[in-house]
């Protein structure tokens, strides 16, 4: 019988990948974790079109929607409450949101053990600047988890050696339908709002990796 692991699942390009990567050898249970961000209602249905697609539909266990609020946690006027993510051509540290790996990981992490299931995936890239996707961030969070559940948990990160054009020639191989992904902070009734930071890092990546970008922006990038 092949191993089990969960895939924490956005509906984005690299999560996307991530879930035909790990059905190749492995039972996947995808994993939704809702935490009350402004994007998560067009995410949701990102997420229900990727699973529909006949590539995913018949390879993998139906998703677990988690819900973990964190609406006590940001303030009220955080960006990423009120639907204002940083502008276009913002770095990175700019959409970071402190504790958003220590939250899913955990909530992943007790699910599992309630369920006997002991591998959790994520899609880390290389060159990701924030301090919970580290590998020392993973290896001390796993083994806490795993004492603390008293229950094995190995926190897998396959693509933390690869850049996001590297994942997007990998998906090609896998056949991902990327046009299904949502890769945005601001989406207009399921499309990419072309404005944020996160549309210019996936516009940016197709073009490094040579592939046509099959994503239908709301609007053309600022000059």
């Amino acid at each position: 019988m092949k191993p089990e692991t969960v895939v924490l699942l956005s509906g984005g390009l690299d999560s996307a990948v991530l879930l035909a990567h790990e059905a190749q050898d492995r039972i996947v249970q995808p994993v939704y974790i809702r935490t009350g961000l402004a994007w998560e209602a067009d995410e949701r249905l990102s997420v229900e079109r990727l699973l529909a697609a006949s590539m995913y539909s018949d390879r993998m266990r139906p998703i677990a929607q988690l819900d973990v609020s964190v609406g006590d946690i940001y303030a009220p006027s955080h960006w990423a409450f009120a639907g204002t993510p940083p502008a276009y051509d913002t770095p990175d540290e700019d959409v970071y949101l402190q504790g958003r790996n220590v939250i899913l990981l955990s909530k992943a992490a007790l699910w599992c053990a309630t369920r006997t299931i002991s591998r959790v995936a994520l899609g880390p890239l290389a060159g990701n600047p924030f301090p919970d996707a580290t590998p020392d961030f993973f290896e001390a969070m796993a083994r806490a988890l795993s004492i603390g559940l008293d229950h094995p948990i190995e926190i897998a990160t396959p693509f933390s050696t690869l850049h996001k054009p590297d994942v997007i020639r990998l998906g090609i191989g896998l056949q991902v339908p990327f046009e299904l992904t949502l890769s945005c902070m601001s989406p207009l009734n399921g499309r990419h709002c072309g404005l944020c930071s996160k549309c210019r890092e996936r516009r940016d990546a197709f073009a490094d990796a040579g592939v046509p970008d099959p994503t239908r922006y709301v609007n053309q990038p600022p000059r």
